[in-house]
């Protein structure tokens, strides 16, 4: 499905240069980041180009789209309206991971339009309980998206009566203990790629974090164990006010090994960590907002998330990977490493393509980002 020539040029006129108001805003934006009139020139011909409407198809398999060849020579160089992107030009409405030892669906990967995806628990019956294929499922569906520039947000959410409530104890004893419990635990766990550092467990939560896009968890329900280390490896966790919320293993004589070490050391005080996971307590998402495990608590927080998603997208994808880099590298670092890394990537953005976009749009010239930079 394509626009017409006579559309393009219709609609590309409400800033185009013909435009005096929108020519001379432009001129400023593009005068300040571009001081060659070559470079100008070049930047406002490729700003003409439109994002390709997004075509809706019949369900299409996780594995049918890993498979997808994309060999464009160009994929760096040109706007998003002249590639292909995995999500939204693959004429997808949903993808969905299966176990590798049933047909069950584990996970739904729902586009939202603008590049928000929406990554959806599904074992709904079993209050979205991590079974060994749930494990393999998550983490597929991580990886899967931190391989596709065109993803913008990412909304983490559960099916039916919950979030997650973690371990399916019952599931991974009877797919075989010590088969399961050796994939759980062997290091590297192969979805990591060549710098993976987490086991299966592990990635489940911390695989959100090698996102270069922001992540929101929307917690509803009960969030337990498990599900609670994969909510902590959101950016951001929306929740309902009476949602439940523990880090349970305590309970069952065991440590959070699934990459709370170091979410939680972000979020709360350590006497807090302690207590928490010492007593395996019960709390209420209100009080997950007190200490900081909960970002805000709403009655839609599936709602909030969005609201905050296209806020998000308003912004240029690089910068907004950026400050996902900045914050994640030297939260706990020193102050020599934290300045450094500021200038580093600050170095990175000026006078990028997006970064004159995003200043465009300061001047009322709404601007098409370019696909975020490796």
């Amino acid at each position: 499905m394509m626009y017409s020539s006579t559309t393009r040029c219709l609609a590309a006129s409400k800033w185009h240069p013909s435009s005096a108001g929108s020519a001379r805003r432009l001129s400023v934006v593009t005068s300040l980041m571009y001081p060659s009139a070559s470079a100008r020139h070049h930047y406002r011909f490729v700003s003409l180009s439109l994002y390709k409407p997004q075509v809706i198809c019949p369900i299409t398999t996780f594995n049918a789209i890993v498979q997808r060849s994309h060999s464009s020579s160009s994929l760096n160089e040109q706007p998003p309206s002249a590639t292909y992107s995995k999500l939204s030009n693959t004429t997808i409405q949903a993808i969905t991971t299966t176990s590798k030892t049933d047909d069950e669906t584990r996970v739904k990967i729902l586009p939202l339009g603008d590049g928000i995806v929406h990554v959806l628990l599904s074992r709904p019956k079993k209050m979205n309980s991590l079974d060994m294929g749930m494990f393999e499922s998550i983490a597929e569906a991580a990886m899967m998206l931190k391989e596709d520039r065109d993803v913008r947000v990412v909304i983490v959410s559960g099916e039916g009566r919950a979030f997650c409530t973690g371990l399916d104890a019952k599931s991974v004893a009877l797919s075989g203990p010590t088969k399961s419990l050796n994939r759980l635990l062997e290091r590297p766990s192969g979805y990591g790629g060549e710098c993976g550092l987490g086991n299966l467990a592990q990635d489940v939560g911390y695989l959100w974090r090698q996102l270069p896009v922001p992540v929101i968890a929307v917690l509803h329900g009960m969030c337990f164990g498990g599900g609670m280390q994969l909510a902590l490896g959101a950016d951001m966790r929306f929740s309902t006010p009476d949602c439940r919320l523990s880090i349970m293993e305590a309970r069952w004589g065991l440590i959070p090994d699934m990459s709370a070490s170091i979410t939680l050391r972000e979020l709360v005080r350590i006497d807090v960590a302690k207590e928490l996971t010492m007593t395996g307590r019960i709390i209420s998402g209100l009080e997950g907002e007190k200490i900081g495990l909960v970002t805000r608590c709403v009655d839609q927080p599936m709602e909030e998330a969005m609201k905050v998603a296209k806020e998000i997208v308003e912004r240029s994808p690089d910068s907004v990977a950026a400050t996902k880099e900045l914050f994640q590298s030297t939260w706990v670092a020193d102050d020599e490493k934290c300045l450094k890394t500021e200038t580093d990537l600050q170095i990175k953005l000026i006078k990028t393509n997006n970064q004159v976009a995003a200043s465009g749009r300061q001047f009322g010239v709404k601007l098409p980002y370019f696909r975020r930079k490796d």
